[in-house]
């Protein structure tokens, strides 16, 4: 349980604000069951970080404002449940330049003494907890340019599970010169 000193932190790229409504839509008429995510809560982990001590932020921030990554399309196809009963989607292709997103800020959080899961990556946005049955196969397909990602603390609150942006750092657009 994160305390004033710890924050439950993660990396993620945001779901913009009417892919997540569709997406509810989309998930609401599917009847995936469980508790389902809040639309605001909608989101793309790159890196979870669990309880960190707040002291820690400045150096959070630094690490992400080395992170250079080019925008990308994010194209979500694919429900697969993962864990006991998360109902998510996933690309059906990760996009290479998620992966190196990804892949760079893991390196980075090593050097900092962050360690992550040990399991490979796997890109999926959980669309709902506790589902009973296990979903997989093709979905809907949502997409969007993947232009920035943000650092989120994770708060319990008497409505539920909050995220709120601690830091947002640009991706470089695809177009632009070097």
């Amino acid at each position: 349980m994160a305390t004033e000193d710890t924050l439950r932190l993660f990396f993620a790229l945001p779901c913009p604000p009417e892919q997540a409504a569709a997406i509810c839509s989309w998930r609401d008429r599917h009847a995936l069951g469980g508790r389902p995510v809040a639309l605001e809560n909608l989101h793309l982990t790159l890196a979870f970080l669990g309880a960190q001590p707040a002291a820690r932020l400045d150096a959070l921030r630094h690490l992400a404002a080395g992170v250079t990554s080019d925008s990308f399309e994010l194209t979500l196809n694919r429900l697969i449940t993962i864990g006991k009963g998360f109902a998510c989607l996933a690309p059906s292709e990760a996009p290479p330049a998620l992966l190196q997103l990804a892949g760079s800020l893991a390196e980075r959080l090593g050097a900092l003494g962050i360690v992550l899961d040990s399991r490979p990556y796997l890109p999926h946005m959980t669309l709902a907890r506790q589902a009973p049955t296990q979903a997989q196969g093709a979905a809907a397909t949502f997409s969007w340019e993947a232009e920035r990602f943000v650092l989120y603390r994770s708060q319990n609150t008497e409505d539920g599970v909050r995220y709120s942006e601690l830091g947002s750092w640009p991706l470089r657009s695809a177009a632009a010169p070097d």
